[in-house]
C-alpha cells in the first residue's frame, strides 16, 4: 500500500484512533520491518470500536498477528500500562 493509501487509510472516524494511529504511521511506521508493515495495513481492515478496545486494553485481538501489532502500537504511542 503507498504512503498515501495507508494515511486515509489510518484515519478514522474517531479522534481518538485518529490520535493513535497517524502519529504512529508518521514517527514508527517506516521504522517497522515489511512484516510488521503488512501487520499494520491488515489491522487497518479492523473495525473502529475493536481498535479502540484494543488500544485501551480491554482486550487484545483474537488473532496472534493483530496482537503482535497492536502491541507495538501500544509501545510506541504512549499507551504503555
Amino acid at each position: 500500500m503507498d504512503r498515501n493509501r495507508l494515511f486515509w487509510a489510518s484515519r478514522r472516524g474517531m479522534l481518538e484512533l485518529d490520535l493513535v494511529l497517524l502519529p504512529f504511521l508518521e514517527n514508527v511506521y517506516d521504522t517497522l520491518g515489511e512484516a510488521d508493515q503488512r501487520r499494520y495495513q491488515q489491522l487497518l481492515e479492523c473495525e473502529d470500536q475493536d481498535l479502540f478496545a484494543w488500544f485501551l486494553r480491554r482486550g487484545d485481538p483474537d488473532e496472534p498477528e493483530l496482537q503482535r501489532i497492536v502491541q507495538v502500537i501500544r509501545d510506541n504511542t504512549g499507551l504503555q500500562q
